[in-house]
């Protein structure tokens, strides 16, 4: 079984799944399990409170996850995929650990790496967080984060994070986009 292979499996089980992106390396898991939540939760050190966002593979399964604007879909359309997050508003229930409970809005993003994308495309969003422990430096590629995490994680998918730095976050659920994280994108 291939390490792709291994990582949708670790998936399904509700396990944690170390993954490239083009902004850092990632730590990611299913939305819809609690018990993957939780592990992503216990094993990063984060606050039960901290949102997680969603990366999906294009702006149709963001569009099937999220309202976007006319605005933020043009903004989505020049920048996706890449290192912009959207936050939105959910047009499905979300669990509480996805997005921001008090805002009812959750980030989206749609990286641009072709093992994240792949990853998406077969499985479906993601939910996904730094490799790193809440609070700590980022990691950029499958052999730092396994360093900060030797235990905890089904699979590590092998690549290098070439961004290094944290997407752009853009609030678009009012009438006006809101920088809320500037980036590697100018909006």
């Amino acid at each position: 079984m291939s390490a792709f292979e291994e990582a949708i499996a670790a998936l399904r089980r509700g396990e944690v799944v170390g993954m490239p992106t083009d902004t850092v390396y990632g730590l990611a898991a299913d939305p819809r399990s609690p018990e993957a939540m939780q592990r992503l939760y216990e094993l990063k050190g984060r606050p039960e409170g901290k949102p997680v966002g969603l990366l999906v593979a294009g702006i149709d399964q963001a569009s099937e996850l999220v309202v976007l604007s006319v605005d933020a879909q043009e903004l989505a359309r020049r920048h996706w995929p890449g290192p912009l997050t959207l936050v939105a508003q959910p047009k499905v229930v979300l669990p509480d650990w996805v997005g921001h409970r008090l805002t009812r809005s959750v980030g989206v993003r749609v990286p641009d790496h072709p093992a994240a994308l792949e990853l998406l495309s077969v499985f479906g969003p993601l939910a996904v967080t730094s490799a790193n422990r809440s609070g700590g430096a980022e990691t950029i590629d499958h052999v730092s984060a396994a360093r900060v995490f030797p235990t905890g994680v089904a699979v590590w998918l092998e690549g290098t994070s070439p961004g290094g730095t944290a997407s752009t976050v853009v609030d678009v659920t009012g009438r006006r986009l809101k920088v809320i994280r500037e980036g590697p994108v100018a909006v």
